[in-house]
């Protein structure tokens, strides 16, 4: 639970790390060609990291990089071929990452229309790839997640469930393989639409019950979360949940029903988990209406570390936590506990561009400076 995880990095000694089994972490990174960092290698401590600098100097790349090697993808665009610093023909990030006695070296390698993953010097497949290793991400930029349109709610359960299920990253793509399908049905007016409909009938349902699953299982670590002036946090997805897939694949096929002529009308399907409802509830309000930007942030920062808790629950390892800009409109104390009981139950990478905050962190875990793309330890 949070609180026993807020408790836990509170009674830690300082740099103490929760050394239990399966403490998942990565003690060498290196890159090269990775925005503006030409080449770096960085030797990280199984707890707190706090990376700090000036702005545009190259901190949120780092954290970019471990995105890098968890995920295959930026944390920070769409486009990860813009990630490739100017002028060179590929970027590299590599992690030493794993658990004491069985460390693993990770490699992505991106290039313009291709990307290339790596597991102790052997190329592997995305699939092979997946699962090694798990990062949850705080960034500005993720704060479209609160305020900008559905779709990125949607895509924020469908990515950390899938960091959690195999089977629900197969389900989306299957889904959106058939969503394609019947929408070209549609626009055709062809006459497979029905075998497309069935089809988008079974895995739209099976979607839509599991990504209800996943957000109760995330509301329920909220509720017992972290929660700063008594804020109420819930996450709801629209439809509602129903308690079986036979359920939901009739609750679809109403919709769709209901819906047929305007779907020919206009060429694609309109309804369905790829236009669902997904809400983040502030004191039972809809947050990206009513949120304060303080309100925004502490909310996502939440949202993170129930990630991180559900994870742990599910897998029974930890993903790294990475915490961009996080002294930014949190107060001082909030961030102190934050770190400290993050780092008291896996690894978390900090950036701050606020020295004197960075440097009453020194004695928790580990200090690096970054100036123009260079990495030192302070």
């Amino acid at each position: 639970m949070l609180n026993s995880l807020q408790y836990a990095g509170r009674d830690a000694a300082p740099g103490a790390v929760s050394q239990g089994p399966g403490l998942v972490w990565v003690r060498h990174l290196g890159i090269k060609d990775l925005r503006n960092i030409n080449e770096a290698s960085v030797e990280l401590h199984p707890g707190l990291n706090i990376f700090c600098g000036h702005n545009a100097q190259g901190k949120t790349s780092l954290l970019e990089a471990v995105g890098f090697v968890a995920r295959g993808r930026s944390f920070r665009t769409e486009n990860s071929r813009s990630a490739i610093r100017r002028g060179a023909p590929m970027l590299h990030a590599r992690a030493e990452a794993g658990k004491e006695g069985h460390f693993s070296a990770l490699e992505v390698r991106v290039q313009p229309g291709r990307r290339e993953f790596r597991v102790d010097g052997q190329q592997v497949s995305p699939r092979e790839y997946q699962g090694r290793l798990e990062a949850v991400v705080y960034s500005t930029d993720r704060l479209r997640v609160i305020r900008g349109p559905m779709r990125e709610r949607r895509q924020f359960l469908d990515r950390s469930a899938g960091a959690l299920w195999p089977a629900y990253r197969t389900d989306v793509r299957a889904f959106e393989r058939v969503l394609s399908q019947r929408n070209a049905a549609l626009q055709e007016g062809a006459r497979d639409l029905p075998v497309w409909t069935e089809r988008f009938l079974e895995l739209g349902a099976r979607l839509r019950l599991r990504r209800a699953e996943y957000a109760a299982r995330l509301s329920a670590m909220l509720q017992r979360g972290f929660a700063p002036a008594g804020e109420e946090y819930e996450v709801l997805t629209r439809p509602a949940r129903v308690a079986a897939e036979a359920d939901a694949r009739s609750q679809l096929a109403g919709e769709i029903q209901s819906l047929q002529r305007r779907e020919r009308a206009v060429g694609r399907s309109l309804a369905g988990p790829h236009r669902d409802a997904v809400e983040l509830l502030l004191n039972g309000r809809d947050a990206a209406l009513e949120a304060s930007s303080g309100q925004a942030r502490s909310l996502l920062l939440a949202l993170v570390l129930a990630n991180l808790e559900v994870y742990r629950e599910e897998t029974g390892r930890n993903a790294i936590a990475l915490l961009d800009d996080l002294d930014s409109e949190l107060d001082q104390d909030r961030t102190h506990a934050l770190c400290q009981a993050a780092a008291g139950r896996t690894q978390a990478l900090v950036t701050s561009a606020h020295p004197v905050w960075a440097e009453s962190l020194r004695s928790r875990g580990q200090l690096f400076h970054v100036s123009d793309g260079k990495v030192q330890r302070a």
